[in-house]
């Protein structure tokens, strides 16, 4: 097998709406794969083909080599599952429920009984309690533990950190590397760009159904340049510095309400830069330089830019 999940030309239609148009997509094997977009841009639809949940309209899905429709019980034993609206039995205190996962996820190779006491230690959750009484955060911690307990060899994880604690968030990503560690593949589809951009070697956006971009996080971080703001002494056009060499836009800030009559004397601007700022630095000293800050865009300002040009 040369990929852990393989899409090609999968679309998805509900009637007359169209979730999927036609997507290609690659998870290769020990990887970690983040799976990002707005609302609706059909991840969740996506997740659930793979598990067999729903059925395409068009297109091929293998996973783990399998088609999904085929594979029945046997692969998902495989696979961790975590959906992002998770349902549980209230009926049962979380010790009982996570015995009866134990059993069910691996019927070809059984976990051992309690297998999933050191992960449910390390999320601090509660097993004695009763399910309905659970808060959504620790609903979220059992969902958690029953992806992990029978170390599949593939995780396919639903806005895994959705209601839990930051400690707790932390511990899931501790988690997501040792997995990715001990061979396992992550499929992560996450809201969090910051633990998207810890955790995933590669990222694909999705939007309107159609992938809109995929690339390794270095790549993006590469691309994603650097932000640098400049105060200038006197009144200076940001047409100045607008073709220079690496500089991709330069806004203008207006001065606050609050600014003093000297401060409205300054010239503000905002300057998205790629590659070297050697061109910037040196139009910059022509003038007289009250301040200058740089900050490396992050994948959340990368992936906010991509989604406003396909909104226009």
């Amino acid at each position: 097998m040369n990929a852990a999940v393989e899409i090609t030309g999968l679309r998805k239609d509900y009637g007359r709406r169209t979730a999927l148009r036609g997507i290609d997509l690659t998870v290769p094997h020990g990887g970690i794969v983040g799976f990002i977009g707005p609302n609706g841009a059909g991840k969740t639809t996506t997740m659930r083909i793979l598990l067999d949940i729903l059925r395409p309209t068009a297109g091929q899905v293998r996973v783990l080599g399998e088609d999904p429709r085929k594979g029945g019980a046997a692969l998902r034993s495989r696979i961790g599952y975590l959906p992002g609206e998770l349902r549980l039995d209230g009926r049962y205190d979380v010790a009982t429920l996570l015995d009866h996962y134990a059993a069910v996820s691996s019927p070809g190779r059984p976990v051992a009984r309690h297998a999933w006491r050191p992960l449910a230690d390390r999320l601090g959750l509660d097993t004695t309690r009763t399910v309905r009484t659970l808060s959504k955060g620790n609903k979220q911690k059992v969902g958690l533990v029953q992806a992990f307990l029978h170390t599949p060899e593939l995780l396919v994880l639903d806005e895994p950190t959705s209601g839990l604690d930051p400690l707790v968030q932390a511990e899931f990503v501790t988690m997501v590397r040792e997995a990715r560690e001990a061979g396992t593949t992550v499929f992560l589809s996450s809201h969090v760009l910051s633990e998207v951009e810890q955790v995933a070697e590669s990222v694909v956006v999705l939007r309107e159904g159609a992938v809109v971009l995929d690339s390794t996080v270095a790549r993006l971080r590469a691309d994603a340049g650097t932000q640098v703001r400049l105060i200038l002494a006197g009144r200076v056009s940001p047409e100045e510095f607008t073709h220079l060499e690496g500089v991709r836009s330069v806004v203008l800030e207006p001065p606050a309400e609050s600014a003093t009559e000297p401060e409205r004397e300054t010239t503000a601007l905002a300057v998205d830069l790629a590659g070297s700022p050697d061109a910037l630095v040196k139009a910059a000293a022509r003038h007289t330089v009250l301040h200058l800050s740089a900050a490396q865009s992050d994948l959340e300002d990368v992936v906010m830019r991509l989604y406003s040009k396909e909104s226009r």
